[in-house]
């Protein structure tokens, strides 16, 4: 299955690492953190890859290229003069022919070291039209903002002021979508679209499913948590044998 990265962030919290460029080229030990994920990516099987690329993109597109490096197929999806949100450049992509009808989608921030397979194939199962991957996380690491029973998402709300009981779990940052969930979660002239909306209204409608995963996440978007990645890669080392 396809993989789409949200790349398109300004990464404001870490702009003392990054200066003017993207989170995705952040170092980590070294290397640029889009080596680490493409590696990760291409060891669980993914052959092709859109990034979804908006601040200073080009320099995404620099590194990664055509992603043969990684043994990949890598096109990328520009915002363009606009803001178009996480779920608007999905639906671009869709609409431009660069993303397939059914696909998987990360941010380009996220460090997840899962098996894929089991995640599209619990999509497969669910006959939804939506799945996220969720961490029984209890505020630990980031705010919980899902209630999760038993392979379905009974609410998704990233919103504070909207906070629910029973929201023990985690959007962990891995996701299945089809065409028909943006279409079906979307909100009408609302620009720009973030995939969050997406999920919550799917997920008020019965209509999101979830797969639990136990291993915790990493991400680079805050400096806490690049110190918690680079500790991690210290203690189980994954160098990326290629570098782009």
């Amino acid at each position: 299955m396809q993989c789409v990265i949200l790349a398109g962030g300004l990464g404001t919290r870490m702009a003392h690492v990054t200066g003017t460029g993207p989170k995705a080229l952040i170092p980590v030990r070294g290397i640029p953190f889009a080596a680490y994920q493409l590696e990760h990516l291409a060891r669980e099987g993914i052959t092709r890859v859109v990034y979804s690329i908006g601040h200073h993109g080009e320099l995404i597109r620099d590194f990664a290229g055509d992603g043969s490096a990684w043994g990949l197929s890598v096109q990328y999806l520009e915002d363009g003069p606009q803001l178009l949100g996480t779920a608007g450049a999905l639906r671009k992509g869709l609409r431009e022919g660069l993303v397939d009808s059914s696909f998987l989608v990360m941010y380009g921030d996220s460090f997840l070291p899962i098996r894929f397979a089991p995640v599209v194939r619990a999509f497969e199962r669910s006959k939804l039209p939506a799945l996220i991957t969720v961490y029984r996380n209890e505020d630990n690491w980031d705010r919980s903002n899902v209630v999760y029973e038993q392979g379905i998402v009974r609410l998704y709300d990233k919103r504070s002021e909207r906070r629910a009981p029973g929201m023990l779990h985690i959007e962990y940052g891995l996701s299945v979508l089809t065409a028909g969930a943006l279409e079906e979660g979307a909100l009408s002239g609302v620009s720009p679209a973030d995939l969050a909306d997406v999920f919550h209204a799917l997920s008020v409608r019965g209509r999101l499913a979830a797969h639990e995963v136990t291993q915790r996440f990493y991400e680079i978007g805050s400096p806490g948590g690049l110190e918690d990645l680079e500790r991690y890669l210290l203690a189980e080392p994954r160098s990326p044998t290629r570098l782009g």
